[in-house]
């Protein structure tokens, strides 16, 4: 009986896994480096990294939203136009992209590979001065 248990739950969780990839697949759309060059000029362009990551480095004229706070913040976002995401490599946009689908944003986009294959330009954060 435990051992029945056992296998239902795990047959369950592989399975809820699966479904929550091909959902991912079908609201989120993964761009080249070139691809997300043409488009994200025009689009809202969103860093879901968190704050300190954003601020070592990140793509100019990203502004930053960080995953943890995008439940609170999801009204500074527009849903007529295209949202353009990226991480560091590709986990949190795709959390990002399922939560704002639930909320009704559906032109969603992400880097392929992140920001840690990104070659194009950067901008860091001023160091504080004391």
């Amino acid at each position: 009986m435990g051992l029945e248990l056992l296998l239902i739950l795990a047959i369950l969780v592989v399975g809820f896994g699966i479904y929550r990839f091909f959902k991912q697949r079908k609201i989120l759309k993964t761009l080249t480096e070139d691809e997300f060059r043409q488009g994200y000029r025009k689009a809202q362009l969103i860093d879901v990294r968190e704050q300190k990551e954003f601020n070592g480095g990140h793509i100019l004229g990203a502004r930053n939203i960080p995953l943890s706070q995008l439940r609170t913040r999801m009204g500074e976002l527009r849903k007529d136009q295209p949202i353009y995401m990226y991480c560091q490599n590709g986990t949190r946009t795709a959390r990002a992209a399922l939560l704002l689908n639930k909320k009704g944003y559906h032109e969603l986009y992400q880097l392929q590979g992140g920001f840690k294959k990104w070659n194009g330009k950067i901008k860091k954060a001023k160091a504080p001065q004391y």
